[in-house]
């Protein structure tokens, strides 16, 4: 799953996948916009199959914190 966050992360920053790790801001070492972060929110959405709400975009400052939050909340398959 993080690979695949970090594959749609890739189509709307400015860093090399092999950059990114958990840890990296996606604002200021990734190079994301705050609409390219609501962006992503819809494609994670689509992707994992899940709800994130517009309160939750504003405390996604890492790649970990998406991850942590997709993982917790996705559906059982």
């Amino acid at each position: 799953m993080l690979d695949r966050i970090i594959d749609i992360i890739c189509e709307y920053g400015e860093e090399e996948k092999d950059n990114i790790t958990v840890d990296s801001k996606l604002i200021n070492d990734i190079g994301l916009s705050s609409f390219d972060i609501t962006d992503l929110v819809c494609r994670f959405e689509e992707e994992f199959d899940i709800e994130i709400p517009d309160r939750k975009i504003s405390t996604f400052q890492t790649v970990g914190d998406i991850y942590t939050y997709i993982k917790d909340n996705k559906k059982e398959e």
